[in-house]
């Protein structure tokens, strides 16, 4: 199945870890997400950044972040586990997967790829391509 949802960023708590004379800065990201659509919830994500303060000369990221709400009817947590770059040159683009066996009451079983998109009046969209195992079908 295909799900869409669009997300509001609620919390973003970010600490330097590795500030550089030169070349990218690294920090450690603390997010919360609220999701409205296909998928209900909110999300807490755990991240690390490159490039923050400034996206246009490059960056980089990578999150684990565990979701909690309903999807297609189903209620339970999952984890994505995910990542994007952007950059001169570089068309922005994300990747992502549900961590298989991470899915908890009944959105055990839920694997899949997730995508996240941005338009260009800054509304974020998350797509999974998600099934169940036959188990939990």
């Amino acid at each position: 199945m295909e799900a869409h949802a669009t997300f509001d960023v609620t919390g973003w708590d970010a600490s330097s870890y590795d500030r550089p004379e030169e070349g990218p800065e690294l920090t450690r990201v603390t997010i919360r997400k609220k999701f409205q659509g296909d998928l209900d919830g909110e999300s807490t994500g755990e991240g690390l950044f490159c490039g923050l303060s400034d996206p246009e000369a490059g960056a980089g990221y990578v999150v684990s972040e565990k979701v909690t709400g309903t999807l297609a009817g189903r209620t339970g947590t999952f984890v994505l586990q995910h990542g994007g770059i952007m950059g001169p040159g570089v068309a922005p683009h994300s990747f992502g997967n549900v961590v298989p066996g991470s899915g908890t009451g009944e959105l055990a079983g839920l694997g899949g790829k997730m995508e996240i998109s941005r338009t260009e009046d800054g509304v974020h969209t998350l797509t999974l391509q998600c099934s169940f195992d036959k188990d939990n079908a």
